[in-house]
């Protein structure tokens, strides 16, 4: 089935939801970005609307009970609910993020083992010392663009940390087609057919990582993130089809490189909010984790999730037949302000001493880790904005020259225009 296609659905826009005022909201959409849901639900004083995306019907749904109701386990499938494309570039068929029930629990599982304290902390340290060879050159180069070198630093952070040889990756073309792919999601222009093109060459790459280990050719670390998903098995005690198995691989690798987003959005706040650097300097845990955790809510990345329903339930006196398409408000539920008292200022201290519940900040999705379809990597997401942040305010004396720093909303995903150039004063402490 096509993401359009929903004459096979036979799904009825659900009885007492607010429709919005224009039949096909999609121009809307693509005009207002991340906002989108968020204004929607404001004019309608509603939690739930109906619309047309892309000629397909659509219930919108945003704020902290719908985020409960979405990420019920079992409740949604993510089959049928993103856009072909987005799919292709973020997840692509086969992948645990497309499967449900038992099967998904099993990939889930094997996702999570890669998550362990013990596999953040080995990926703190690559970082760090990655970090620490880029940073040393900057002296020399004087101005660097700091989305480009944050990509570089993580793209060959993730490579080591997943056990694959320094021979057998070309870091620079690698790090290009991951900022493809995670640039082209969110549109349907000319980036997403770039970033398809890069992504076929990913996928080639991936797969001979996967053959030469099940071939015998290359040993990576026992534990390493290759070395578990070319090995893994699932439900059936079959090893993952080739192309799966590549799929996966990438699924671990480039969630990493795209982190960057948030680290140039603090460095970003550490310009805009200066009185905070020398807080994030000292390396107080609670401040960094504080300080990240704001990052994540306050900036924009993607606008929603999709899912559709698989077995028909009632919500707030609404039904959901099966299939309907529903789409989670992401960013408007970071910026409810039933959740978050003045959520259009960058505060930091709402987050000292703070204790979620799974379905608040939903950055990188809401629910359980195991159960649902909420991002494995959430928490080494905030360990390397952290990390990159302590760096940047402690060891990196430098200055932001003049330059274009405004953030598109209706850029999908966004980054100040002008990624973020540094001029770097002094040597790297």
């Amino acid at each position: 089935m096509s993401f359009s296609d929903n004459a096979s659905l036979h799904v009825p826009v659900e009885q007492g939801v607010p429709h919005t005022r224009v039949f096909d909201s999609t121009l809307k959409l693509l005009s207002e970005g991340c906002p989108f849901f968020q204004r929607r639900c404001a004019e309608l004083d509603t939690d739930a609307f109906a619309t047309r995306l892309m000629g397909r019907r659509a219930i919108c749904v945003s704020g902290h009970e719908a985020a409960r109701m979405f990420w019920q386990p079992g409740r949604f499938t993510r089959r049928g609910a993103i856009p072909p494309t987005t799919l292709m570039l973020l997840q692509d068929a086969g992948s645990a993020e497309t499967l449900d029930g038992e099967d998904h629990r099993h990939r889930k599982a094997m996702m999570m083992s890669l998550q362990t304290p013990g596999d953040r902390a080995r990926m703190l340290t690559i970082a760090q010392k990655e970090w620490r060879a880029r940073v040393g050159g900057w002296p020399a180069r004087r101005r660097v663009r700091l989305f480009d070198e944050t990509e570089s630093v993580l793209c060959a952070a993730a490579c080591r940390w997943a056990g694959i040889p320094g021979s057998h990756v070309d870091h620079a073309r690698l790090t290009r087609e991951f900022s493809a792919t995670i640039d082209g999601a969110g549109t349907v222009f000319r980036r997403t057919v770039q970033g398809l093109l890069l992504r076929n060459r990913t996928e080639h790459w991936a797969k001979g990582l996967v053959g030469a280990v099940r071939a015998g050719q290359l040993a990576p670390e026992p534990g390493s993130p290759l070395a578990v998903i070319a090995r893994h098995r699932d439900r059936d005690e079959q090893a993952l089809p080739v192309d799966v198995a590549a799929n996966e691989l990438i699924n671990v690798l480039r969630p990493v490189v795209a982190v960057a987003r948030y680290i140039v959005f603090g460095a970003l706040a550490l310009h805009d909010y200066p009185e905070w650097r020398a807080r994030v300097a000292t390396g107080d845990d609670a401040t960094l984790t504080a300080f990240a955790q704001e990052v994540r809510r306050f900036y924009p990345f993607f606008p929603a999730v999709g899912g559709r329903v698989l077995d028909p339930f009632d919500w707030r006196g609404l039904h959901f037949a099966e299939g309907t398409w529903v789409l989670f408000d992401m960013h408007g539920t970071n910026h409810d302000p039933r959740l978050w008292p003045e959520p259009e200022r960058f505060k930091p201290e709402r987050f000292m001493g703070w204790q979620g519940d799974g379905f608040d900040l939903v950055a990188q999705g809401g629910g359980d880790y195991l159960t649902g379809h909420r991002c494995p990597g959430e928490a080494m997401t905030v360990d390397l904005v952290k990390a990159a942040l302590h760096l940047l305010a402690s060891e990196v004396v430098y200055t932001v020259p003049r330059q274009d720093l405004s953030i598109s909303l209706s850029r999908m995903p966004t980054m100040p225009a002008s990624g973020l150039q540094i001029e770097v004063a002094a040597p790297v402490r």
